[in-house]
């Protein structure tokens, strides 16, 4: 309108950092201010605010009814997480409210729902989306609307233990070309835990083995998978997010990735509890094989926000380091572990004569129960014979003439 005094209209999101736009989760206070520029006096009848938070997916497919009728199916649904109306600037009597030129302020606040959310989230078929939504109502005049998104992500800690899990796994396949047989290939790989945040790198331990009589490409890739649920169907949408590529394996050979190293890109946290979107990730270590359909073993992963603690990284590197380099195969515990070699097969009969047993210091073991026992029981079973002790060669008095060389 030409005559109408309303310069600007616009939501300020209270921010702790200048020029980044907040973050929120569940439980949180989201604070901010309506900002009313006037170019001159005006009536106003109410400014109200309305905040909002909705999962919603929407797709359509064409299906045919014969050779010539044809017909489109829609699917929708919503998943209501956010509803909270407030009122900035009402008359108690219904009376307007006389405003004088410049700028007006109105601030307002709110607490999400202390149930989890779902994280924000933009997808082909759906999205996952929060907003404060503001309108102005005054006399002769339009409506006047304006709406601002904010983002809200859920905390996914990966410090526990369901995600500080090894996963491992092994599959294999006959290769074959028409009617012939090329030969068995297989795969067996590991990874150290389930749960990452994205910049991390994963360290894939894998085993290869081709006993086909072809060249076959070992190859690892990170996948994304989006699905949609409305009205008992459901819609995939799959992206690779993230590729590694090994050296070619020969015929009748053998490959081992010993910690092959493959980084997570600045990708979307997992989405888990929302009953319409979810938002999965995958590990593929998979095998490409000349002339017939790839082998691959899927390995699943859990996207977070929250990184590895401290304590965490070390009681996770402690126990996949033993379990991944050595029963990562079997993944198993020993029942008894092996006992250390006999003394007679690490040393010689002359050895034997000359060398003494001293007495070594005791071994502090107050801090052992800090790592996992499964860490201590796989270190003793594959620790290095003991190193035993030996008569100094260099004169000393009788007290002191035998010592251990390395306690």
């Amino acid at each position: 309108m030409i005559f109408d005094k309303l310069k600007k209209l616009y939501i300020v999101f209270d921010s702790p950092e200048i020029d980044s736009p907040p973050v929120f989760s569940s439980g949180d206070v989201v604070s901010g201010k309506v900002v009313l520029d006037l170019s001159g006096e005006s009536k106003v009848q109410s400014l109200k605010l309305h905040a909002e938070g909705f999962a919603k997916v929407l797709w359509t497919e064409s299906r045919s009814a014969g050779s010539s009728t044809a017909y489109t199916q829609n699917y929708s649904d919503e998943v209501e997480y956010l509803n909270r109306r407030e009122v900035l600037l009402q008359a108690d009597n219904g009376e307007l409210t006389l405003l004088p030129a410049g700028r007006h302020e109105f601030p307002f606040s709110f607490q999400l729902p202390e149930e989890t959310l779902v994280t924000s989230f933009e997808g082909k078929h759906g999205s996952v989306r929060y907003w404060v939504k503001v309108k102005l109502h005054r006399p002769w005049a339009t409506v006047r609307k304006i709406k601002k998104e904010f983002t809200v992500i859920e905390p996914i800690d990966i410090n526990t233990p369901a995600l500080l899990a090894p996963q491992a796994g092994t599959k294999d396949k006959m290769a074959r070309v028409w009617y012939r047989n090329l030969g068995q290939v297989s795969i067996t790989a590991k990874i150290d835990r389930k749960g990452y945040t994205p910049g991390e790198v994963i360290p894939v331990f894998a085993e290869f083995d081709n006993a086909t009589s072809r060249s076959v490409v070992p190859k690892a890739y990170i996948t994304q998978t989006q699905t949609f649920i409305a009205r008992g169907t459901m819609k995939q949408k799959q992206a690779v997010v993230a590729t590694l590529s090994g050296d070619v394996v020969g015929a009748q050979r053998r490959e081992i990735w010993h910690g092959r190293a493959i980084k997570i890109p600045p990708v979307g946290p997992s989405i888990l509890q929302c009953r319409i979107i979810k938002v999965e990730y995958m590990l593929k270590v998979c095998v490409d094989v000349p002339g017939t359909s790839k082998l691959c073993l899927e390995l699943p992963l859990v996207m977070g926000t929250i990184p590895l603690h401290p304590f965490g990284s070390r009681t996770s590197s402690v126990s996949s380091q033993y379990s991944v380099n050595l029963e990562w195969l079997r993944m198993a515990i020993p029942e008894q572990p092996e006992p250390p070699p006999d003394y007679s097969s690490v040393v010689t009969d002359e050895e034997a004569e000359r060398n003494t047993t001293a007495p070594c210091p005791e071994e502090d073991l107050s801090g052992i129960m800090e790592h996992p026992l499964r860490a201590f029981v796989q270190e003793f079973r594959f620790r290095p014979p003991p190193v035993y002790c030996e008569v100094d060669p260099n004169p000393q008095p009788l007290n002191m003439r035998r010592r251990c060389m390395t306690c």
